[in-house]
């Protein structure tokens, strides 16, 4: 049987950030669904079902499935200000653009953090620091599969009672002291994005072990109805102080439509089943990526217990503009896909939105101003194999 010739750093090329994260197996679980005689298409059974097993698999009581990672940030700040009341938000300055949104358009002040370089989290003694009388919740990212909490964050937030809510995003299957991320705090988002760990092509999740909360989610996901509470006797109370309303037409709220379809449902259903076993391989190659990068050149000391990562991070250990320049050209000039800051781009801070709220306040974080210029990230799937990782490694410790 003749053997497969390993690839060389010199022979590497084209290197999707994402690649065959939809398969025929999924698109076939679609297509029998839609086979049925008369298929219900929006918001019905495998909702529910996707729902009930994602909770299971998280580890949490509750989950609202919703039309994107983005929306479930958006309706989770939203029910943190119905039930905890206007204020700030501690956030980090290194996450996707629509945590940080939602804190302002939710009227919440966001008030930023430095990272912690081995996890791109947020800094937990910066959070501490800036925790106030005003503090209404604390918004986590954990970035592209890293665990960003410790003990002395979860103990010091629930002495005070402040709210973890924890962004997943990005982290489906990393855990801290052996739990799924997004079970420790008090609500937690998940995205379903087509380039992370699963895929329902667009779609998220909010995820809590708090029943009020949860049916406050239900509300906001369409459109404040009162309808949607599962809840009899919250749901008998509405009717009661709201007599002469048609019970099936009460708005609570002044919320959203996020909902999301039975198509994304069913896809969802049918990725879940194999998320353990990709998370597995997608481990594999990050630590045969970080165990083979030049550790004089890159930062390799990343905290890698309980990650779970979808992308290879690739941060330089010193800022060395010419480096990162070769760096850069050389990844594209063999089409080796990549996004220079990592999560959503780097600092949020910025960014020009950022810039008009607070002009100067992106000077005052080095650490993620280091990983804004000097890292990226790198896609990072299944059918990665271990010989094309490290012809990778090769030609980035050769440059």
């Amino acid at each position: 049987m003749a053997t497969k010739n390993k690839i060389s750093a010199a022979d590497l090329r084209n290197w999707p950030l994402m690649s065959n994260n939809i398969t025929r197996e999924d698109l076939d679980a679609v297509i029998k669904f839609l086979q049925q005689d008369d298929p219900i298409l929006t918001q019905s059974k495998n909702v529910i079902a996707f729902e009930e097993e994602w909770s299971k698999w998280v580890g949490v009581k509750h989950s609202v499935f919703v039309n994107s990672g983005s929306s479930a940030n958006q309706i989770t700040m939203a029910a943190i200000r119905e039930r905890f009341g206007s204020g700030e938000i501690i956030v980090p300055t290194l996450t996707w653009i629509s945590d940080i949104a939602s804190v302002v358009q939710n009227g919440f002040k966001p008030v930023f953090v430095d990272i912690d370089p081995r996890t791109l989290g947020m800094d937990t003694k910066q959070v501490v620091k800036k925790i106030s009388k005003k503090t209404r919740a604390v918004f986590l990212t954990h970035i592209l599969g890293y665990n960003g909490l410790d003990q002395l964050l979860l103990d010091e937030l629930q002495k005070r009672n402040i709210p973890l809510i924890e962004d997943v995003c990005e982290s489906h299957g990393a855990t801290f002291k052996g739990r799924k991320l997004g079970s420790l705090g008090f609500a937690s988002n998940f995205s379903f994005y087509y380039a992370h760990h699963m895929s329902t092509i667009e779609g998220g999740m909010v995820c809590t072990n708090d029943s009020h909360f949860y049916e406050l989610i239900r509300m906001f996901r369409s459109h404040g109805m009162v309808r949607e509470i599962k809840d009899e006797t919250l749901k008998a109370k509405y009717k009661s102080d709201w007599p002469d309303l048609n019970p099936d037409f009460i708005f609570a709220f002044p919320a959203y439509n996020v909902r999301s379809t039975e198509i994304n449902a069913v896809m969802g259903r049918s990725q879940l089943k194999r998320l353990d076993a990709n998370n597995e391989k997608r481990t594999r190659n990050l630590n045969c990526f970080l165990d083979n990068l030049d550790p004089k050149k890159y930062f390799t000391d990343f905290e890698r217990e309980g990650s779970c990562n979808y992308a290879f991070t690739l941060v330089l250990k010193k800022p060395e503009q010419k480096l990162w320049d070769k760096i850069e050209t050389t990844l594209r000039e063999r089409k080796i896909e990549f996004r220079r800051g990592t999560s959503g781009g780097g600092n949020q801070l910025r960014q020009p939105f950022m810039r008009k709220m607070m002009p100067n306040e992106y000077k005052k974080y080095p650490k993620v101003n280091h990983v804004h210029f000097f890292g990226a990230y790198i896609g990072n799937y299944p059918d990665l194999e271990t010989d094309r990782i490290k012809a990778l490694c090769d030609l980035l410790n050769g440059i």
